[in-house]
């Protein structure tokens, strides 16, 4: 199993970043421009008072290792379904590939938090057991570097976005 942590500093308050997380607009630029994905949907997503649901589907870019390119198989998908818990201020979600879902458990949580006058520090959580006899640990540390590597593209994407929004 791979726990890690994926920290960035964005240059907004928190209810801005909640405000840009789950707005449309950005989601779609942010997967089908900035992280290239060939598909991406917001399939659900419902807010009231005390929480925000999201349900997606997307298709990632793959760059996986050739072993784990046949396992995925050609049209790898997933579905990543959330809950913000607005009185906590955390996002937890839960990804289903769209193979080897019984043998893959990929989630986490997102936790935002003020570190001084229009910036905030964005803190994931992560979690990926794959339990597939000899490839595992690669799935895990494939998972851990792609992970690694979107959240890190989806920062300066939103900083840019940030920064349009404002000027």
């Amino acid at each position: 199993m791979a726990r890690f942590t994926i920290t960035h500093e964005l240059p907004c308050d928190v209810d801005t970043f909640w405000k840009t997380f789950f707005d449309r607009d950005f989601n779609v630029e942010l997967y089908t421009r900035a992280l290239r994905f060939p598909s991406f949907e917001i399939l659900s997503q419902t807010e009231t008072e005390t929480q925000v649901t999201r349900k997606v589907s997307a298709q990632p870019r793959m760059e996986l290792p050739a072993a784990l390119q046949k396992l995925a198989g050609a049209g790898f998908r997933y579905t990543e379904e959330g809950t913000l818990t607005r009185a906590e201020g955390v996002w937890r979600f839960r990804t289903t590939p769209s193979t080897l879902a019984d043998k893959l458990k990929i989630g986490g949580e997102l936790r935002v938090a003020s570190i001084g006058e229009g910036k905030v520090r964005r803190t994931a959580e992560m979690v990926v057991e794959a339990k597939v006899f000899g490839v595992g640990g690669l799935i895990e540390s494939s998972s851990e570097k792609q992970t690694r590597e979107a959240w890190d593209a989806s920062a300066v994407f939103m900083r840019q976005y940030l920064g349009r929004a404002r000027g």
